[in-house]
């Protein structure tokens, strides 16, 4: 049984330079600038029994990339095993209902 969620709009940001090491009484350190690098879409599937995730950063949001992270999924777990979805209301799930093998 997999918990699946996605995450989009995610800011892809990078800092200016890197963080200074950590010393002995001293936190680390990041700069408070940064670089834009866009956005991102985060598909996850929790495994329920064993903990493990199954993820992957899209670069759109469209029913294109969910189809092609079921397709993943269906890769990526033992195809003896019957797969459960669960789904909350994802908006592109009602284009891609009919997804099969």
């Amino acid at each position: 049984m997999l918990c699946f969620d996605e995450k989009s709009q995610i800011q892809a940001l990078d800092r200016t330079q890197p963080g200074l090491p950590l010393k002995k009484g001293r936190c680390g350190t990041m700069t408070h600038d940064y670089k834009r690098h866009g956005t991102t879409t985060l598909f996850a599937a929790l495994n329920l029994l064993d903990g493990t995730v199954i993820g992957e950063c899209m670069a759109r949001h469209r029913h294109q990339e969910f189809l092609k992270f079921l397709r993943k999924i269906d890769r990526e777990t033992p195809p003896a095993l019957p797969l459960h979805l669960i789904l909350d209301n994802y908006s592109v799930v009602a284009a891609s209902t009919v997804w099969q093998n």
